[in-house]
This record gives C-alpha cells, sequence and structure tokens, in this order.
C-alpha cells in the first residue's frame, strides 16, 4: 500500500535509537524526507534523505531548533512524530520520589512533545494541513504502578494534550493522534540499565525473570517490536488515515483488551 508519503517533511524525536529510529527508517522507505533530532546521531549519520540534528531536547529551545531546522532545510512541514522520552524506576514508590524527579520526567516525557508541537504547529497552519503523532504508553491508563508513577502521569498528559489539540486544531486541517506502545523491545525496557534490570536488582531477581514475568501477562507471548510500533506509527501519520484523528492507538500484544 503507497501512504503517499513520498517528499513530505517530517521531524522525529529521539530518533537515533529504538522506536525514533525504526520509524525514521519507515518514513523513509515510504519516500518522505526526515529530519532527525537526538542527543546523539552516531545511528543517523549518513542516511540518504535525512538531516541528523544533535540537540538536546529537553532544553526549552531544543524542540523548535529542530523544528526550525526542517522548515529551513525543506521550506515546509507536514509530519511531526514525538517520541523522544525516558523512564526511572521510582523503587522507592510515590512517597520516595522527589519534586525533582516528577520534574524531571514531566519535562522529558511531556514538555518535550508540548514545545515540539507549539513549534510545529506554525509551519503547518500556514500549509493547512499536518499530522501529528505522539509515543505515549500502557503507562498512562493501565494499572498505574508506583516504580513508574511520574513516567505514567507526563504519559497521561501527553494522551490528554494529544486529544485537546485534536479537537482545537482538526478543523485546520492538522491531525492529531496518539500511539501507547506496551513492553518494546529497546533499551528502554532490556538495555543494562532498564526497567527489567533495575526492577530485578530492586527484587535481587535476574532481568531475565522479570522479563519473563512481564510476557507472561502478553497474549502474543512476546514484547513488541520498534519495527512494529513505527508501521502504526507511519500509517497514522499517513493521509490515507485522513479523517483519523484524536485517537490512542495501542499496540502491546494483547496486554490489555481494548474494544
Amino acid at each position: 500500500m503507497d501512504l503517499e508519503l513520498a517528499d513530505k517533511v517530517a521531524v522525529v524525536t529521539g530518533a537515533n535509537k529504538g522506536i525514533g529510529y525504526a520509524v525514521t527508517q519507515a518514513l523513509l522507505a515510504e519516500g518522505a524526507y526526515v529530519v532527525a533530532g537526538s542527543l546523539t546521531i552516531d545511528n543517523l549519520d549518513g542516511l540518504d534523505r535525512v538531516t541528523a540534528v544533535a540537540v538536546d531536547l529537553t532544553a526549552t529551545d531544543g524542540p523548535a531548533q529542530l523544528v526550525r531546522r526542517a522548515v529551513d532545510t525543506h521550506g515546509q512541514l507536514d509530519v511531526l512524530v514525538n517520541n523522544v522520552g525516558a523512564v526511572r524506576i521510582r523503587t522507592e514508590g510515590f512517597l520516595g520520589t522527589s519534586d525533582e524527579e516528577f520534574e524531571w520526567a514531566l519535562n522529558m516525557d511531556f514538555f518535550t512533545t508540548l514545545r515540539a508541537t507549539r513549534a510545529a504547529l506554525g509551519p503547518m497552519l500556514r500549509r493547512g494541513s499536518g499530522s501529528i503523532v505522539n509515543v505515549a504508553s500502557v503507562n498512562s491508563f493501565f494499572q498505574p504502578d508506583a516504580a513508574t508513577i511520574d513516567y505514567g502521569i507526563a504519559k497521561a498528559a501527553v494522551v490528554n494534550l494529544s486529544k485537546s489539540l485534536a479537537q482545537e486544531f482538526s478543523p485546520q486541517g492538522i491531525r492529531v493522534n496518539c500511539v501507547s506502545p506496551g513492553q518494546v523491545s529497546t533499551d528502554l525496557w532490556l538495555g543494562e540499565r532498564g526497567v527489567a534490570a533495575t526492577i530485578g536488582q530492586a527484587a535481587g531477581i535476574d532481568a531475565e525473570t522479570v522479563r519473563e514475568t512481564a510476557i507472561a501477562a502478553i497474549a502474543t507471548g512476546r514484547f513488541t517490536t520498534p519495527e512494529e510500533v513505527a508501521t502504526l506509527i507511519t500509517m497514522i501519520a499517513s493521509d490515507r488515515l485522513a479523517n483519523v484523528t484524536g485517537v490512542n492507538y495501542v499496540i502491546d500484544g494483547g496486554l490489555i483488551k481494548t474494544t
């Protein structure tokens, strides 16, 4: 299926690895130009049709810098994928999580999305069209956990923001949607300092046991791959789904049963 993304200009945040890198590759496969922002860009350098931008997206002006680069380079912006984010496991629960730690999570997992979106809306509104896809998480609504309380709150804010923006800007041609992954095979979950390793260390068990316990709750019996998430994001970004807006799509292998 042709997703009609050829020669479209997309900005992807957190693009150097994981879901962001997979989204970049998926958009390239559809013929789009990608302006890919990340703190490090070693995996992005040299990719054809990619403008790799080393940028601190948690800095107040970081997201706007990335969007400006896209518009300055290509003269337009058609797609924004807000993917950048991170989680720090709070093994001491709510009472052990400081204001500073909540502020870190909100800045990393919510304000990066808010600021990039604010910057992108200007050029999109001038063209009268655009598609924004925000990466949230099942943690935003499903069995919130004390170990990820700040992350879940930030991602819930992303979902709420997305729905509010869809209501305000869809009449002007700007679609806004969310994708909420469950467990994904990335460093966030499986890296040396990832969720499995951190929870395992706190509980006195190995990371593989944590991973196997998580898998046991997933209907498909495995984690989602970054490429699968990227496929969903790319389809939603496409104008082949031009009347889809304000939706939060879950991709979690059947962890949550939805209607």
